[in-house]
């Protein structure tokens, strides 16, 4: 099953390469793939098997995948009608065909995530591969994307089924959580489902999903809506292969699902619902492939009631019918496709004549039309006499429900009836002008617009058409389709074997034999009835309007008002809680901070709190001044004293941290607080000493009690949670844990870069992000290269000697000489320190970011005493390269742990004698840490540059802009 994924994965990737080489014959070579993986699954249909690969287990996401019966069947009409699709698509294509080679390497890619949906146990993995299915559905429908309804129809397809995903999922967290296991195979094999109000709300949102996959009414119209695809995608995902996905789903849980009192009212009802209403719609459409769209959600209504029946004979029927319906659909959707190329026109009021110019297609279309309306000896013959007999003898059912049940499939299959004569007449009848036959050998068009047909004039039907015959590559695959239904249904004992392992899994005492013939029962009294009344109704279909448009219960404009009304809803919520205040933006959050946790605590079970004023009186004394100064940030109106005074908070907070027998985290706090101040001074420098009269506003009461209360709020929330701990905190653990699983005495260091690597990671990332997001604001038009060195100014003289290399560029009002000599004594021993910093880190305060922050102060260090220049002569490379160099390093510490055949980010200890240097011990994580110190320094170099130096320049230029513009006056 994996070497099946993998081979699709690796075809997915290389088709548009064949296709590039090859032309539209690469589709011949990408059809073995999935040929490949039929044989296997033809080789091991009565082998059921299991594959696990262990990847987070502490979050059940693991690759559990599962063969057996059900999925056998799904799986053997995924690869064998994907790999006909592909020979199709060989033909149907041009070699001109725009994005041929994506296209090709999204359906395939489709085939393989459908196979893996199948086949997945792990249900989360199942979700996995069902979204999968959603995005390449929208990628592949949405193929010709220069035309507005095909735009329109991929993205409705993307909503709907998305959403239904997203419900699904939300059912598979609730239900496997009160299972205790995501696994499928232990929910199947339970003794006693899941019962209660979770394990119903669960089934239901199980169920959305399932049904929206599978276009069920109300949920039905994204379907139709997607016949603006290419034919190809038509005949595989909105007939064989993907809609099944959801018919799948409500087979593989009806086995222990099919009593919950949620099932039957929303499968059965939304399933017979979905056969009639799309079957009258059938009947009025006039578009060959809207006939057979809403005859797919007509049927898919009927498989979902087979399927979630709930007995062993209707899970047989369901299975037949499953079968069938991908058999005769498929060659159906394909033979459109063909008549769409040769004729260009998929309107049956305009086609006249085609049986006796295409006798070979026009055969095939009959025997698979024959097999969907159910007339014998075809396969759709034995699902429909199976299914009724099921229907009958349904013993889950009350008798009210069960007639109720029968009159809606016989209603149903009535209009499948009379749909299928339809189709069969309306492409290859003689209506009006026969074809004319083609001038040459190319075709009128090599497949028209993929998009329902809009002509409503009758006289179109009187003009001329000309036809191309179809090569005989190109009418084997609908064909093979047609055959494979007919032997099928002549041998029905051998498909019967086939299948009867999973019918056999429902509970369930009689289970019937699939076959041509079972004599005359109660059945074939009902079948005779339904051709009869079919063969009536399409006789009087006259009474049925035909438009390219029709009224009857279109469901597209119900989807257009709920978007409307979305948008509407959207557009006052956002009207009413975003209205450009940024204090009423803080205020709403800040009351949602008080009200909820307040709430639930109130309402919540408390332990009693027990709080420790201070260890020392110091304590209480750094606490009262920062109390002090930030009261005092509040009031003042010089910026830059407010910057100083809510410095001294910061500042404070690292003495406490050092108080508490914490140095590694005050080392970072001092760092990080004077790094920040000096961040704050550079962009201050824009704006003016002290706030505007015009700017500054009253008391405000209301704002400052809101204040008082969040802080109050946050500081009980933070006792009770201290209080509220059962269990063993984890940090009596961590420096264990930190020495021998990560070899370092600092617990700090040793967690960052070891134990929740994936968490640095994470941050170091967003770090990158955020240096990218502020240098491109910043630097609107150029965004990458190095601050200029002092060569680059034009008063540069290389014959004076300064003490910093760009010193003498500072103008001599700025220029500190005390502060330049000092920079050049100290710079070197901060760089040394921050060094030291880094390889100590492991075992005493440091690390790389510690590191990274001292390298990144002697670089500001730098630029405050020589000025933009001396940071192009301290560091002249761009701090993007540093950026990417750190971030490359640093993940790619945790691919190559991977590619050894070791967990990512793992470490490994190194210990070696040297001569001199005596006993070393080196642990691999110093690599991710270099990461971590080259990605600080590179944010630190960025922001001077872009806030320092870029700054620096524009000040510079409106100064001379200011003063010429006093010269002229």
């Amino acid at each position: 099953m994996l070497a099946i994924l993998l081979a699709h994965a690796a075809a997915a990737l290389t088709a548009p390469l064949w296709v590039r080489a090859l032309g539209r014959n690469a589709y011949y070579l990408l059809a073995l793939v999935p040929l490949g993986g039929l044989t296997w699954v033809i080789a091991n249909w009565a082998d059921p098997q299991r594959v696990r690969l262990t990847w987070a287990p502490s979050i059940a996401m693991n690759i559990d995948l599962r063969f057996d019966t059900l999925a056998a069947v799904l799986s053997a009409l995924v690869l064998g009608v994907g790999a006909l699709i592909l020979a199709y698509c060989a033909r149907y294509f041009e070699d001109d065909e725009p994005r041929l080679g994506v296209f090709a390497a999204e359906l395939i890619a489709f085939a393989g995530a459908m196979f893996g949906l199948v086949t997945s146990d792990n249900m989360l993995l199942l979700y996995v591969f069902w979204e999968a299915t959603t995005v390449l559905s929208f990628l592949l429908i949405g193929h010709n994307a220069e035309q507005a309804a095909t735009r329109r129809a991929a993205i409705q397809a993307l909503l709907v089924t998305g959403a239904g995903g997203l419900a699904m999922l939300t059912g598979i967290v609730v239900l496997a959580e009160s299972n205790d296991s995501y696994l499928l195979s232990d929910l199947l094999t339970t003794g006693s489902p899941p019962s209660g109000t979770a394990a119903n709300v669960a089934v239901a949102l199980l169920l959305v999903g399932a049904l929206t996959k599978s276009a069920v009414v109300p949920l039905h119209f994204w379907l139709p809506g997607a016949m603006a695809a290419p034919t190809p995608v038509s005949a595989y995902l909105h007939a064989a292969a993907m809609v099944k996905a959801g018919v799948y789903l409500v087979a593989r849980l009806a086995p222990v699902f099919a009593q919950n009192p949620v099932w039957h009212p929303l499968v059965l009802v939304l399933g017979l619902a979905s056969m009639l209403l799309a079957g009258l719609r059938s009947l009025q459409v006039v578009d060959l492939k809207l006939v057979l769209a809403f005859g797919t959600v007509s049927q898919l209504g009927f498989l979902i009631v087979l399927a979630g029946l709930g007995t062993p004979d209707a899970a047989l029927a369901a299975m037949t019918m499953l079968i069938a319906h991908a058999l005769f659909k498929a060659c159906l959707f394909l033979v459109v496709g063909i008549i769409d190329h040769g004729a260009g026109t998929r309107d049956l009021r305009r086609l006249s004549g085609l049986g006796r110019r295409a006798p070979v297609l026009c055969g095939a279309a009959i025997l698979a039309a024959l097999s969907m309306a159910g007339i014998p000896p075809l396969l759709g013959f034995v699902g429909k006499e199976s299914a009724l007999s099921a229907v009958l003898d349904a013993e889950t059912l009350t008798a009210p429900a069960r007639a109720a049940v029968i009159a809606g499939v016989v209603l149903g299959s009535i209009l499948t009836v009379a749909y299928s004569l339809r189709f069969v007449w309306g492409s290859f009848g003689d209506k009006h002008a026969a074809l004319q036959p083609a001038a040459g050998a190319t075709p009128v068009a090599h497949h028209p617009s993929e998009v329902p047909v809009e002509q409503d004039q009758p006289e179109a039907a009187d003009r001329g058409i000309r036809w191309h015959p179809p090569g005989a590559l190109f009418l084997a695959p609908p064909v093979l389709l047609a055959v494979a239904s007919l032997v099928a249904g002549l041998a029905p004992s051998w498909l019967d074997t086939r299948v009867r392992p999973y019918a056999e899994t429902l509970p369930g005492q009689s289970l019937s034999q699939l076959a041509l013939w079972h004599g005359g029962n109660a059945a074939l009294v009902w079948t005779v009835l339904i051709v009869a009344v079919g063969i009536l109704l399409y006789r009087l279909r006259d009474r049925f309007p035909e438009s390219a448009h029709p009224r009857l219960g279109n469901a597209d404009r119900a989807y257009d008002a709920t978007l409307r009304a979305m948008d509407t809803l959207s557009l006052r919520m956002t009207a009413a809680v975003q209205r450009g205040s940024l204090p009423l933006s803080q205020a709403a959050i800040l009351v949602t901070l008080v009200v909820l946790p307040s709430a639930l605590l109130a309402l919540g079970t408390r332990t009693g709190v027990a709080l420790r004023l201070w260890d020392s009186p110091l304590q209480l004394v750094i606490g009262a001044i920062m109390v002090v100064t930030a009261l005092a940030a509040t009031v003042l109106r010089n910026r830059l004293a407010s910057v100083l005074v809510v410095g001294v908070t910061g500042y404070g907070c690292g003495v406490i941290f050092a108080l508490h027998g914490a140095p590694d985290l005050a080392l970072t706090q001092f760092l990080v607080e004077t790094l920040t101040l000096v961040i704050f001074v550079l962009v201050l420098r824009a704006f003016p000493a002290t706030i505007e009269a015009s700017r500054t506003t009253a008391f405000k009461a209301r704002r400052a009690i809101l204040s008082a209360v969040v802080g109050v709020v946050v500081a009980v929330l933070a006792g009770f949670a201290v209080a509220a701990r059962t269990a063993e905190p984890i940090w009596h653990r961590i420096p264990d844990a930190a020495y021998a699983l990560g070899g370092g005495r600092n617990a700090v260091n040793v967690l960052l870069i070891d134990l929740r690597a994936w968490d640095t990671l994470g941050e170091i990332s967003v770090l990158v992000v955020a240096a990218t997001g502020v240098a491109s604001l910043v630097f609107r038009s150029r965004r990458f290269g190095s601050a200029p060195r002092a060569a680059d100014s034009p008063d540069y003289d290389p014959d004076l000697v300064s003490w910093l290399p760009a010193g003498r560029l500072v103008a001599r009002a700025e220029r500190s000489m005390v502060l330049q000599i000092t920079t050049r004594l100290v710079f070197p021993t901060i760089m040394v320190l921050s060094v030291y910093f880094f390889f100590s880190g492991h075992n005493a305060p440091g690390g790389g970011f510690a590191g990274g922050l001292t390298a990144g102060l002697a670089l500001t260090l730098r630029y405050l005493a020589g000025g933009r220049y001396e940071l192009g002569e301290a560091l002249p490379v761009d701090a993007g390269h540093v950026l990417g160099a750190g971030l490359t390093l640093a993940a790619g510490t945790a691919v190559s742990s991977l590619l050894l055949g070791a967990p990512p980010l793992s470490s490994a200890i190194i210990e070696v004698t040297l001569p001199v240097l005596g006993h070393v011990k080196v642990v691999t994580a110093l690599l991710f840490d270099l990461g971590v110190y080259l990605i600080v320094v590179g944010l630190v170099l960025d922001v001077l540059r872009s806030l320092g130096a870029r700054l620096d320049s524009e000040l510079a230029d409106a100064e001379t802009t200011s003063e010429q513009g006093d010269s002229g006056r």
